[in-house]
């Protein structure tokens, strides 16, 4: 005996069969390995603010969360995502059976999509998409459903005859993100009413990936879609604490949604993680009651270096789509005589010293997205000015 199965079957599940090596690990690898500045996965280079670190520290000594938490999360943490939603939203939920504390946004997709979702379901998402979305829908036995936004006057914009078009008598659930990443693109609350509207017309589930509600620039307003009529009880809202506090190793996410849905998605997540992130969770609790100037202070920095890099990148010769919110510029790289993303990033390092993300990887049409590069900007300004000054070199004619 080998130890080796005789079966010809893969290994690997069938329904993950496409997903391979995220493109994230390929690009982090590769920008160890040249030395570049990595501007492709989007982790800050800093940690975020001293008090809430020193909170988690404080939580550690007084030996708060070093056992198992609770399974829907500490109820200070579920009683500040609550506070945190009425504060900002005027959303109101109940702390004790509205709010499911998760591990990072990530396992908030996958449980949500897991216990919502059946064989033979439709999903119906945005595309590009963050790359967990299409894995959590094969996962679940659903089939996915992409509306494509496509570039329309500096922006990537949403067709609501298209996203109407998509909707079968299959579909059980549309999956939105806004702020959108990769693209930058934030809903209007026009196209967020006729969502809604959508939503209500032909009784879909929504669940709503809004990670980056506290990065939004210029006019754009961030807008929860559980605020719309009919939406409330529809609607499964994700947050994090990673992309707002700078803490993504912490991996600190919620939901929020009715009992009914909280039930059904803590059903699925108690088997996937049962819980995590003990004493970061009492950390997080106190993250979300800082005061606004905080909230607004990150938006204003953010803001200053998407200004940076994308002033950096627009004189390097790239088309650049200035985002309306997150932390990701995606820019075009046809002006450069390029059309192959993948091509293009794979070289980057050693003709630039810098690492992107082709947003081909977020699409299920990948022509569609094949000469679309995008950059993260969530990186200290010296490394950004760096970057931009490499790639002014490398491209600028």
């Amino acid at each position: 005996m080998t130890g080796m199965t005789s079966s010809a079957r893969p290994l690997l599940n069938r329904r993950l069969a496409e997903f391979g090596t995220t493109i994230f690990a390929e690009m982090s690898a590769l920008a160890l390995r040249t030395g570049s500045i990595n501007l492709g996965q989007g982790f800050p280079d800093t940690d975020g603010p001293e008090e809430v670190r020193e909170a988690a520290v404080r939580a550690l000594r007084d030996g708060r969360g070093n056992q198992y938490p609770p399974g829907p999360g500490v109820p200070e943490l579920r009683t500040a995502v609550a506070a945190h939603q009425e504060r900002r939203y005027g959303l109101s939920y109940d702390p004790d059976t509205e709010v499911l504390v998760t591990a990072g946004a990530t396992e908030a997709i996958a449980a949500a999509l897991l216990a919502l979702v059946e064989p033979g379901d439709e999903v119906v998402a945005f595309e590009p998409y963050y790359d967990s979305y299409a894995a959590c829908i094969a996962m679940a036995g659903g089939t996915r459903v992409p509306v494509t936004l496509r570039p329309h006057e500096g922006s990537f914009r949403l067709d609501l005859d298209e996203l109407r078009a998509a909707v079968t008598d299959r579909t059980r659930l549309l999956l939105i993100n806004t702020p959108h990443n990769p693209t930058g693109t934030v809903l209007t609350r026009a196209e967020l009413t006729a969502i809604a509207e959508l939503a209500v017309e032909r009784d879909l589930l929504v669940v709503t990936d809004e990670v980056y509600e506290h990065l939004v620039f210029d006019e754009a307003e961030h807008l929860p879609l559980a605020t719309f009529p009919g939406m409330r009880e529809r609607t499964v809202t994700i947050g994090s604490a990673g992309k707002t506090f700078s803490f993504t190793g912490w991996k600190v996410g919620w939901i929020t949604a009715t009992p009914a849905l909280v039930s059904a998605v803590r059903s699925a997540k108690q088997f996937l993680t049962y819980v995590s992130s003990g004493p970061f969770q009492y950390a997080v609790a106190e993250a979300l009651a800082l005061p606004d100037s905080y909230f607004a202070a990150f938006r204003e920095d953010m803001q200053a270096k998407r200004d940076l890099l994308s002033a950096g990148l627009a004189e390097a010769g790239f088309e650049v789509f200035k985002p309306a919110g997150t932390y990701f510029v995606t820019t075009d790289i046809r002006p450069l005589g390029e059309s192959d993303g993948f091509a293009f990033c794979r070289a980057l390092p050693e003709r630039a010293g810098v690492v992107a993300i082709p947003n081909a990887v977020f699409y299920d049409h990948r022509e569609e997205g094949a000469p679309f590069v995008r950059f993260a900007f969530c990186k200290r300004t010296e490394v950004l000015t760096d970057a931009a000054e490499r790639l002014r070199k490398a491209f600028a004619r």
